[in-house]
């Protein structure tokens, strides 16, 4: 069972992650998040970032350091993890990496309400989405090659192997979801179609 947060935001353990290797200030830690590509996991901006790092530091998980200025720039407030902000920072990713969380997806959400559309223009939408799926990996491919040949360890781009595995399961399932609907003996398509008022022999042979 997740344990609640005092502060939830996964901002916020990306947050500790960093101050866990050296104190930095809000601004130091968004380029550190936009040069390790964190912006593709975890949504954020100045503003959030500076509301995350005041909320941990209420909780005590982080710090005040010190003020410092550089030339004419503004002053920065430089902030330091607790202990109590390591020890938070350790069981909160162990807790992430050991127990599935329920996630609400958007295709998940439209696949429960997909019987409101006619199951030829589901065919057709999905079949379109499949193309899209393939670009997007082709996407991710070629940013984890590009960065391997530049001397990355893998370990460092675990998340994208993720994200294409993801990709390519989504991607089976659709084509197998076509399949189901379209075939042309067994297929859904033409009990689903009386369903929106059609003759049941409207969409037989309807195999694309």
């Amino acid at each position: 069972m997740a344990t609640k947060r005092k502060v939830g935001n996964l901002l916020a353990l990306a947050v500790l992650s960093y101050l866990a290797r050296a104190p930095m200030h809000p601004y130091e830690l968004g380029r550190t998040l936009r040069d390790n590509g964190d912006a593709r996991s975890i949504k954020f901006n100045n503003g959030s970032l500076y509301m995350v790092v005041g909320q941990l530091a209420k909780a005590g998980f982080v710090v005040e350091q010190e003020t410092i200025r550089d030339g004419q720039r503004p002053e920065r407030t430089v902030y330091a993890l607790t202990d109590a902000g390591r020890q938070e920072q350790r069981e909160w990713l162990r807790e992430l990496v050991e127990e599935p969380q329920h996630e609400y997806s958007a295709f998940v959400a439209a696949l429960s309400l997909i019987g409101a559309l006619r199951p030829d223009e589901v065919v057709e939408l999905l079949s379109t989405r499949l193309g899209r799926l393939a670009e997007r990996r082709a996407e991710i491919r070629a940013l984890i090659d590009g960065t391997l040949a530049e001397g990355v360890h893998p370990l460092f781009l675990v998340e994208e192997e993720y994200r294409l595995a993801l990709l390519e399961a989504e991607s089976s399932f659709v084509e197998r979801l076509i399949e189901r609907i379209d075939h042309p003996e067994t297929g859904w398509a033409p009990i689903w179609a009386q369903f929106h008022g059609e003759p049941a022999d409207r969409d037989e042979g309807h195999a694309s």
